[in-house]
């Protein structure tokens, strides 16, 4: 999905959220990644594949 040289993390490599913005909606709260990740403003995120990746949430102490 990537043509930038070099080419950005894919979705489902551990640097994944260094990928290149293509579609960017702050007003809703999201982003397209160009490896078709789209990252939400509170860290959710949504792969590809349709799997969610809940937000990340600091630990109450």
């Amino acid at each position: 999905m990537c043509s930038h040289q070099p080419p950005c993390p894919s979705a489902d490599s551990p640097d994944h959220n260094a990928a290149r913005i293509v579609a960017s909606h702050p007003e809703q709260g999201w982003s397209l990644l160009c490896n078709g990740l789209v990252i939400f403003d509170d860290t959710g995120e949504l792969l590809p594949d349709g799997r969610v990746v809940e937000p990340r949430r600091p630990a109450l102490v």
